[in-house]
């Protein structure tokens, strides 16, 4: 099996790398379209700004390739962000994947931005997460959320109720970092190479 890291102007790339490695899996990290195209899974991950990282995607053309592929795609914290319709960071169209809006947390009653550290995960879909997962703690680090919404596969709750997890055809994303979640995160991983 090919696994395929999509390379980009995003941090934590090489993070998710060595958590593919500690699963068994040497995956390769590219932009190049034909490797893409012939990867059996696709990772979208990635740590950084909503607007600048898809002013690159639209000049390499990765954005039209993202949204195009028919294996089984995930994305990571911004890889679900840019995976939506329009994000309030730096008010920018995504790719429209999931027909849903990021929006910017609004600090309430002491609670700190960005939302940062371990939380838990319910409504666990079992089409994208393996069984044993309900009230499962896994890793944060976020200022801007997808609602819960038609594709929402598991809820987190932080200042209000929100999207952990998206799914809709071919495409996954969470909004947490999987790498990052310790045996929960190894899990997912796991299933997700397995679908």
């Amino acid at each position: 099996m090919q696994v395929a890291i999509i390379k980009y102007n995003a941090g934590n790339i090489y993070s998710v790398d060595c958590a593919l490695k500690r699963v068994g899996v040497e995956a390769v990290i590219t932009d190049d379209e034909k490797i893409l195209r012939s990867a059996d899974k696709i990772i979208f991950p990635g740590v950084g700004e909503a607007a600048s990282t898809m002013a690159y995607l639209r000049e390499t053309g990765l954005d039209r390739l993202i949204k195009s592929l028919k294996q089984p795609v995930l994305g990571i914290c911004i890889g679900l962000q840019l995976m939506c319709r329009h994000s309030e960071e730096g008010d920018v169209d995504g790719l429209g994947i999931f027909d849903i809006d990021v929006k910017r947390f609004k600090p309430v009653s002491g609670e700190k931005i960005p939302h940062m550290g371990w939380n838990t995960i319910t409504r666990v879909d079992t089409r994208m997460f393996p069984s044993g997962l309900e009230n499962e703690f896994v890793y944060f680090v976020h200022s801007y959320y997808v609602p819960l919404c038609e594709y929402t596969s598991a809820k987190t709750e932080y200042i209000l109720p929100f999207s952990a997890a998206l799914h809709k055809d071919n495409f996954y994303a969470t909004q947490f970092h999987i790498e990052k979640s310790g045996s929960a995160g190894e899990k997912i991983f796991t299933h997700f190479l397995n679908l």
